[in-house]
């Protein structure tokens, strides 16, 4: 017998896509190692790059409730500037400014985790799926294109689409109203479930809107670990968070999905 939660009474899941299918974290440090190069030896950054990726996010998350309307490839593009500022570096003169105009089509190329197209292809076979995600229509295209060619996905919602970011509830409104309208399944009738790694971004406000979620923590339950997702200690002792189900990968997700699904049919 399992030790989760049945999963077996759901017919549709909603992904997180960066961080919880492809990873951004790695992408993003990547894409910003040539604002790192420029600086100093001593510099923080230098020795750590994880630590410009959280500040590169600090300003992402603020254009995110500043500019909601913002496309992300221009949200990335402008953080790239603004961290750039920050730290005394003259984005244009990075590469002629190639390095801010790349970092604005990562999202398209950044990498799915080994497990992603794999874990998506088996849950496909029990649930729809869904993407809701802070991030414009050209790059979730590439990425379908790309990176996660060979999952299948019914519906995918994004940022520029909505028209704002989450943790905007809106957000997660515009998914209920959709997937009832697009495909059928009813949040309020236990339908949907939501797949995420991002706590901040994704399980706080499942929450508050009373959506069913797992945890996909890919280490994030560890304070090294945490990375952009969110301080999981401190969430967790404000009561911030509702999670029914946590799993390191998405392939150990899947993992139990499968076997769920074999006991509930050997049972019959």
């Amino acid at each position: 017998m399992s030790a989760h939660p049945d999963l077996t009474g759901f017919s549709a899941l909603s992904f997180d896509c960066y961080g919880t299918l492809i990873d951004w974290e790695s992408g993003l440090a990547a894409d910003l190692q040539p604002l790192i190069d420029a600086l100093p030896s001593s510099h923080p950054f230098r020795s750590d790059p994880s630590l410009a990726v959280r500040r590169f996010n600090d300003h992402s998350e603020h254009l995110w409730a500043t500019q909601p309307k913002l496309a992300y490839d221009a949200n990335l593009t402008e953080s790239f500037r603004r961290l750039a500022r920050e730290e005394g570096v003259a984005a244009d003169g990075l590469d002629d400014g190639a390095a801010a105009r790349r970092i604005g089509d990562g999202p398209g190329r950044w990498p799915a985790f080994g497990d992603t197209v794999d874990a998506l292809r088996r849950l496909g076979r029990h649930y729809k799926l869904v993407v809701l995600s802070n991030v414009d229509e050209a790059n979730i295209a590439r990425a379908r294109a790309g990176p996660l060619a060979g999952a299948r996905f019914d519906a995918v919602y994004t940022a520029e689409a909505i028209g704002s970011y989450k943790p905007s509830l809106d957000n997660f409104r515009y998914l209920f109203e959709h997937v009832r309208r697009d495909l059928g399944v009813d949040k309020d009738r236990g339908g949907l479930l939501h797949v995420a790694r991002s706590l901040t971004a994704d399980h706080v406000p499942a929450k508050q809107v009373g959506l069913r979620s797992v945890w996909i923590a890919r280490g994030g339950d560890k304070p090294e670990g945490y990375g952009t997702g969110g301080d999981y200690e401190k969430l967790k002792a404000e009561g911030k968070l509702g999670f029914e189900w946590l799993f390191q990968t998405l392939g150990d997700f899947a993992d139990e999905v499968d076997r769920q699904f074999a006991e509930k049919a050997a049972a019959k």
